[in-house]
């Protein structure tokens, strides 16, 4: 047993030699390092992606001054070139090759063998022997290869997909495949995305009125700025608070009080939204210099109480909810309809990020949660639970409703520190937060929680009538005061009239 609690000391102390590295030297602070994305990103390889997307813009800005008309054109030209420089031409006829099957399925215009083929083509990038005899189409050995390759490939075939499906909706003939080529090779979508659907890529992509709003340019450098910003921010925290690497040591996070692991795997996740942020939003910022439209950043953490919203990858949730979700699933009322959509959505999901078990653990939450939500939906809304809900004030149904959100969000948060840490960090705040610190920690967290998501509520309601104000009533008829003969008209009988700022509030 001794040795056993020896070795594990041993590896613990080597994941914390691997993760946390020297960095500033002149204070003498080293720094985490366990993200590979963040530290490719902004740290390793920093310089070339800031060439390559400076490249872009470049050349994105003279043809747009000189030939707007072909600017999508210049575009694939310089992201085909981009990634023949980095990965060579052999990976550039591994793409053309999945490209052209994609295409050519897609001229059948039947929807259903469009999916399957292009499930089937993103299933050999997750199975051996498929993988590695596609790996070997990448010239060279360097360290960005595996992120690059996985990266281009796996989006590759969601536009492929995105293009294929649009084309079956199409009536008038087909698109051409020179159209396809514009939307897989625009290089600030390439290797890490997000990801754009085709019908909007095109009609933003070829129009012809370049002019911008009021103002556009000015937002579009103070969203570069509030990025480098945060990046920087970012940055000392790493040499100050190792939130990355801690997680992987289950000895030493079995001396952290509740308090401190419940803050850990709440940070986890916020740290997670906030790369995810930064990294679109570096993308965004150039394509939105394109005249393109991209995908919004991922909703906050924080700001998530309900599995409907929960996503890290808008581009991908869009993907998702426009061909799997919203297109098996209608209205979202059925709840047959809406778990075969559900289960449909997540086989896609586990398919895209690599089937293994943390993924397959983490999507059957998901899937329960999103599903357990609908079920508790249409069980409230029969009676008697519907009539007791219209006798309440406002504000007692949405403190009512504010409870079962404060669960949800800890079921969120756990489910997700599940799929971004590991199994054992994510039963290990389960336990302290759900039985060990039960009741002190538990209620004090719940509280807050509760008082957080009041909070939201409240800026949700007040931007909904701010977006969608209530019109005014219609103004009655002039004689409807009176009978035909003159006499006063009996008062009609009293209807139920709904509260608007109820219904729009929720």
């Amino acid at each position: 047993m001794w040795t056993t609690q020896r070795r594990s000391a041993n590896a613990n102390k080597k994941t914390f030699k691997t993760s946390v590295k020297p960095g500033w030297y002149y204070f003498g602070r080293k720094m985490d390092t366990a993200d590979f994305e963040w530290m490719m990103w902004f740290s390793t390889f920093r310089e070339h992606i800031l060439f390559a997307l400076s490249g872009h813009v470049l050349f994105a800005k003279i043809c747009s001054m000189l030939a707007p008309q072909y600017r999508s054109l210049v575009y694939m030209v310089y992201g085909l070139l981009a990634v023949w420089t980095s990965m060579g031409w052999t990976y550039i006829t591994l793409i053309l090759s999945h490209c052209i099957l994609l295409y050519s399925i897609s001229l059948v215009k039947i929807r259903w063998l469009c999916f399957v083929t292009g499930l089937c083509t993103l299933a050999t990038f997750k199975c051996e022997p498929f993988v590695s005899w596609q790996a070997g189409f990448v010239e060279g050995d360097f360290e960005l290869r595996h992120v690059l390759f996985y990266g281009g490939c796996g989006f590759t075939i969601m536009r492929c997909m995105s293009f294929a499906l649009e084309n079956c909706e199409r009536k008038d003939g087909n698109y051409n495949i020179l159209e396809l080529l514009k939307y897989n090779f625009y290089l600030p979508f390439f290797y890490f995305g997000p990801i754009m659907t085709f019908d909007k890529f095109y009609v933003q992509a070829n129009k012809s009125d370049l002019t911008r709003k009021e103002r556009e340019l000015w937002n579009i450098s103070l969203q570069g700025l509030i990025h480098l910003g945060v990046v920087i921010v970012v940055d000392v925290l790493f040499h100050f608070m190792y939130i990355l690497t801690i997680p992987t040591d289950m000895k030493l996070l079995k001396h952290l009080s509740d308090w401190a692991l419940v803050g850990l795997a709440y940070f986890n996740l916020v740290y997670d939204w906030v790369k995810a942020a930064v990294m679109f939003g570096v993308i965004n910022t150039v394509s939105k210099l394109d005249h393109l439209d991209p995908p919004r950043p991922p909703k906050c953490i924080t700001m998530l109480y309900v599995f409907a919203e929960t996503h890290f990858d808008r581009g991908i949730n869009d993907w998702l909810c426009k061909y799997v979700y919203d297109y098996l699933g209608g209205k979202h009322e059925n709840v047959v309809e809406e778990l075969v959509a559900t289960l449909c959505t997540f086989g896609v999901t586990i398919l895209w990020l690599g089937p293994c078990e943390v993924v397959l653990f983490w999507a059957f939450f998901n899937c329960f949660g999103l599903n357990f939500e609908l079920w508790t939906a249409k069980l409230f809304s029969m009676e008697p639970f519907a009539s007791f809900e219209m006798a309440m004030s406002e504000a007692m149904s949405r403190r009512i409703r504010a409870i079962f959100n404060t669960f949800n969000f800890w079921c969120i948060v756990l489910f997700n520190v599940l799929a971004l840490n590991s199994l054992d960090f994510a039963k290990l705040v389960a336990k302290r937060l759900l039985l060990k610190g039960f009741p002190i920690t538990t209620i004090i967290v719940m509280f807050m929680t509760y008082c957080l998501i009041q909070v939201i509520k409240e800026r949700e309601r007040r931007q909904a009538l701010i977006d969608d104000p209530d019109p005014l009533p219609p103004a009655p008829p002039p004689n409807a005061a009176t009978s035909p003969t003159g006499a006063p008209a009996a008062p009609a009988a009293a209807q139920p009239v709904a509260d608007p700022s109820k219904e729009k509030a929720e």
